[in-house]
């Protein structure tokens, strides 16, 4: 924890916060100091935080209450409605021009802040800045949340087209205008899952670009039985955000993009379902509606799954429970990399989603 002589050089208080850090916190009381230290260490001083604790079962306020000697951050507790909800309450009680998000189980790079707020002091256009991260946690394997070259402009832009489609990752800490939060919306408060993807494709909707800082700015953590390690939570939530984007699309080029979208994830979520009905014990019906859509899947290992369940179809069960328990333990489903793609789950995902996809 930073002590009271650290703070006297690192926080000037007569400096009027440039960007709010918003950390949720809920049934991370464990892990939020971490996120904190992590906000304390960065280079770019002047910030506030508010911390979060939106009727979590463990206590946040003791695990916060050491790092509240540091005058950036305060604490909201709150009876629970949902992280969007959440979040639209400490970004109403903040009052600095840019809103970083910081989830309380992730973590900061020392040069975060001052990376994303002067990309945005940069471009008037740009609607939100995004990086890359280290992904670590409840994951067979780290890895980062972008992989490939990003949007356009050499990996620098992305459009809402490439928002939408996730050629541009969007990674969940990202930072952004609270004119434009505020323009937008706000977080959908409706939104179960996806709702950060949602509220960056309303902030694209205004107009302008994202920007991608190419560095490892962050660091996410995947958790076990996380939002963002169910691919179809994840598939449920991107359904409900195109079909808000294609009611407000409707006559512009990327309406076709969103269709395109909309029927690949209700695929993968009928690929999901079938999945379910298998492990339900209702074999058959679950194995003809996965070669329905066995156009998702492709390699070896799926070609041959199919083949022995034509003549055994019994063992469908046990294999497919294993793979969603090595799933749920943080591994990828060998074959469903166009699940992922769809979802971005973890941007492993990712997802990403987190992932946040995110």
């Amino acid at each position: 924890m930073t002590g009271a002589a650290d703070l006297l050089q690192t926080a000037d208080s007569h400096s009027p916060a440039r960007v709010a850090v918003i950390v949720p916190a809920f049934g991370v009381a464990h892990l939020v100091g971490d996120a904190l230290r992590s906000l304390q260490a960065q280079t770019m001083r002047d910030w506030e935080c508010v911390v979060i604790d939106d009727g979590a079962p463990d206590d946040v306020a003791s695990a916060v209450a050491p790092f509240l000697s540091d005058p950036r951050i305060r604490f909201l507790a709150t009876a629970n409605h949902g992280v969007s909800a959440a979040r639209n309450r400490a970004i109403a009680a903040s009052s600095a021009p840019y809103i970083a998000l910081l989830d309380g189980d992730d973590l900061l790079r020392p040069g975060y802040l001052a990376a994303t707020v002067t990309a945005l002091d940069a471009d008037p256009d740009c609607r939100l800045v995004t990086c890359n991260a280290r992904i670590f946690g409840a994951v067979p394997h780290e890895g980062t949340c972008v992989t490939h070259q990003q949007g356009s402009d050499g990996g620098a832009h992305g459009t809402l087209r490439a928002v939408l489609d996730r050629s541009f990752n969007v990674y969940i800490g990202t930072t952004f205008r609270r004119a434009d939060f505020e323009a937008a919306g706000g977080f959908d408060p409706a939104m179960a899952q996806s709702e950060d993807f949602d509220l960056w494709v309303r902030l694209m909707l205004l107009g302008g670009h994202a920007h991608y800082v190419d560095e490892i700015l962050a660091d996410y953590r995947v958790r076990p039985g996380s939002a963002s390690a169910s691919a179809e939570r994840m598939l449920l939530g991107n359904i409900r955000v195109y079909e808000k984007a294609l009611a407000v699309l409707q006559g512009r080029d990327e309406a076709a993009t969103v269709r395109r979208l909309l029927a690949d994830n209700r695929e993968a979520l009928t690929f999901e379902h079938a999945i379910d009905r298998i492990i339900d014990g209702d074999t058959r019906r679950g194995i003809a509606e996965l070669r329905a859509v066995s156009g998702r899947v492709t390699g070896v290992v799926w070609a041959t799954a199919f083949a022995v369940w034509r003549i055994a179809p019994a063992l469908a069960r046990p294999m497919l429970r294993w793979r969603r328990r090595r799933h749920r333990r943080g591994g990828a489903r060998p074959g469903l990399r166009a699940v992922f793609k769809a979802t971005a789950v973890l941007r492993l995902r990712g997802p990403a989603m987190r992932v946040g996809t995110t």
